[in-house]
């Protein structure tokens, strides 16, 4: 596989009444693909939105699905905004530059981050270190967690609702 060079091409899902904010790593080649995050099929990232929303982000477009993650008060984004990586697969991550987080923390009434796998949790806490309080690592959607079936994602993800109410 090519190494591939990633400047984010997507911009952040955030407004002022977001709670929380989920982060992934580096957008994968399907989602720049189709310009959006979690775009591989088999991410399981929408599917448990909707189970634990009860909202149909499966069958939305991409504005749609914007609108209900804001709805929820989720902010979305990556920890990575720019690097090189061989294909998707996080452990083959290369000369990060951090996205910046703390301005969407300003930006927003956020008051907890969840991390969508151990490589987002990893790369905000080495720039970030201070953001360690309010950060929870959770398992990752992508396909290549296949030990965690939906009903663990669910379990695991549901922490999230706490921080909505």
């Amino acid at each position: 596989m090519q190494i591939r060079h990633v400047k984010h091409p997507f911009g952040v899902i955030l407004n002022e009444n977001c709670r929380v904010l989920i982060l992934g790593s580096v957008p994968s080649v399907k989602s720049v693909e189709h310009n959006f995050y979690y775009m591989h099929p088999q991410n399981r990232f929408w599917k448990l939105m909707g189970v634990l929303l009860d909202e149909n982000f499966e069958d939305a477009d991409i504005s749609i699905r914007k609108q209900l993650l804001l709805k929820h008060r989720i902010a979305l984004y990556d920890s990575v905004e720019e690097c090189d990586i061989i294909g998707s697969s996080d452990t083959k991550i290369k000369n990060v530059v951090p996205s910046d987080v703390p301005s969407f923390l300003a930006k927003s009434q956020i008051t907890h981050i969840f991390c969508n796998g151990a490589a987002s949790y990893k790369y905000l806490l080495k720039f970030y270190p201070y953001l360690s309080d309010i950060t929870t690592p959770l398992p990752s959607t992508s396909p290549a967690n296949a030990k965690y079936g939906l009903p663990m994602l669910e379990r695991e993800w549901s922490e999230i609702l706490d921080y909505l109410r």
